[in-house]
């Protein structure tokens, strides 16, 4: 039994798989759900849904369709980057809610489909993320979703409920975190 004021070394541990699908995946469907809100305060106002997802916070700020974009294109490319596979790809364009929410699936889809065990061994994988100018940079898989992909996502995530919230939308903090949630393994 430990003394008073001795320290006790405790250590968790965490898959690369854990710390990225396993995020993820809830969250993207979390943001499904703020795309049904968005639906349903349109419909109730008699607004065009499109006007929603014009929306941005600053002038020099992604709207809420592009922020949706970015939040999937970097599950997208961290899952495929980690895994050594090729990212899911749609088409260019304007998407409406239900094509969101279908991309939405689809990226849940494509994260839940990489092998668990080949991201969890990319921990000292050498990534090279290719931003949308073309430039790069190089990443361990560790570095690349604890630095960088992970803190991306939830910026896109956090800003789309923002603008949905700024725009009227009744919202609450539970609608961003989603159902409480056991821990994985349980």
């Amino acid at each position: 039994m430990p003394r008073l004021g001795q320290q006790i070394e405790c250590m968790m541990t965490i898959s690369l798989h854990e710390a990225s699908v396993g995020v993820y995946v809830p969250y993207l469907e979390n943001l499904a759900g703020l795309l049904d809100h968005a639906a349903a305060y349109a419909a109730a106002r008699k607004i065009d849904p499109a006007v929603l997802l014009g929306l941005r916070l600053a002038p020099n700020m992604y709207n809420l369709r592009q922020q949706i974009g970015e939040a999937k294109r970097h599950v997208i490319l961290s899952c495929a980057l980690l895994a050594g596979a090729d990212p899911l790809t749609f088409p260019a364009g304007e998407p409406d809610i239900a094509e969101l929410k279908s991309r939405i699936a689809a990226t849940i889809a494509f994260a839940e489909s990489m092998p668990r065990a080949t991201i969890d061994a990319a921990a000292d994988k050498e990534v090279v993320f290719t931003f949308k100018s073309g430039a790069t940079r190089a990443f361990t898989g560790k570095s690349l979703l604890l630095t960088f992909s992970v803190p991306q996502f939830f910026f896109h995530v956090a800003t789309s409920y923002d603008i949905l919230r700024h725009a009227g939308v009744d919202l609450a903090k539970k609608d961003f975190l989603g159902p409480p949630r056991a821990p994985a393994g349980n």
